[in-house]
């Protein structure tokens, strides 16, 4: 009997665009002989929808104006539905659509952070992921590289900031420029696909990037600029998580931003990294510590920075990474040998306990 999964697509987050991509990608690949789809929308505004259109639409981000493919829909927290309420607003009605498992394809703020994961706790729905506290600790870049360091794993040095009242701007710049040189860079705390990063090269374009990491979050941490290889490592698993190869990747620009993730095609990717073998088994042993570190469970992609003597820096870790055609989570867990149809089947299984 085939399983009924929801995907959860778009959202109230600045990677709206992003994850209405991942979305269409995960519902192409996805064993239509296994599962059966139903395909939930959210719009920037934070409004939900059944969305029966294709996935073409989800591409060109011209699904929400679609409006004959669209019905009102919201996730009921009752346990006893196990899904969604479908909305008949002419006739005062709703139906219930019962699912067993949500993927949700959010990348960001709103979905990747704990909130949608502590939601859909409540309603009782398996999802496909890390849970509620997992979210919020690896979408926290402070709180995660604060975890990581009591586990003795190197990460990139950093400052932390808060926007309140009390913030002197320009007492955090010299704090700054008395612990790093320039270059440095400028990350809102809670935000992903390299969304308001800013690399700031003296003190008036740290000013800057300080106010658009503001922009985007409440906290931000301002890093020490470390010279290295960007490598990335997919993790898959609950008890017993497998790790990939190490991925590198060559931006070929100045540094690996969201332009360069994807709207252009200049960046380089080799599976596996071309580093030695015993810098890459101790990263890869070190993203297996952090993904246990964190709580983490059905998947995660972790982010490190190589160094030429051997040393690594850990950068991030993302919960739900992305699932675009170029997304490097997939790549590397087709290099384990699971296909882009078995990785999600593989992950829904997880989240079912069935695995």
């Amino acid at each position: 009997m085939k399983k009924h999964i929801a995907v959860l697509f778009g959202g109230v987050s600045t990677e709206h665009e992003v994850s209405c991509i991942s979305a269409a990608s995960i519902i192409d690949n996805i064993d239509k002989n296994k599962f059966d789809v139903s395909k939930i929308g959210i719009t920037k505004d934070g409004v939900w929808y059944l969305y029966d259109g294709d996935t073409d639409d989800l591409r060109s981000q011209k699904w929400s104006l679609k409006t004959e493919n669209l019905r009102a829909a919201i996730i009921s927290p009752c346990s006893v539905h196990h899904g969604f309420m479908v909305l008949d607003k002419p006739n005062k009605k709703y139906e219930v659509l019962r699912v067993d498992a949500v993927f949700p394809v959010l990348h960001g703020k709103n979905g990747e952070d704990g909130t949608m994961q502590g939601l859909l706790r409540l309603s009782g729905i398996p999802f496909v992921g890390c849970d509620t506290y997992s979210s919020a600790m690896c979408m926290d870049k402070v709180s995660a590289k604060i975890l990581c360091e009591r586990e003795n794993i190197p990460t990139v040095p950093f400052i932390c900031a808060r926007n309140t009242p009390e913030l002197d701007i320009n007492a955090l710049v010299c704090q700054t420029e008395e612990s790093f040189p320039y270059p440095v860079f400028v990350k809102p705390a809670n935000a992903g696909s390299s969304v308001g990063i800013t690399k700031a090269e003296d003190r008036a374009s740290l000013i800057i990037g300080i106010k658009t990491a503001f922009e985007n979050d409440e906290k931000i941490l301002i890093e020490k600029a470390v010279r290295g290889i960007e490598i990335e490592v997919a993790v898959l698993g609950n008890n017993n998580p497998v790790v990939s190869a190490c991925g590198e990747i060559n931006p070929n620009a100045d540094y690996y931003d969201y332009n360069t993730k994807y709207l252009s095609d200049t960046a380089e990717y080799f599976i596996p990294a071309r580093i030695d073998e015993a810098q890459s088994n101790k990263i890869r042993n070190t993203a297996l510590k952090i993904y246990k570190t964190l709580d983490c469970k059905g998947m995660a992609r972790v982010d490190f920075f190589a160094c030429e003597d051997g040393g690594f820096y850990f950068n991030e870790i993302n919960t739900i990474p992305g699932f675009t055609p170029i997304s490097m989570y997939p790549r590397l867990i087709r290099h384990l040998g699971y296909s882009y149809s078995e990785l999600i089947g593989k992950l829904i299984a997880l989240a079912l306990g069935e695995e």
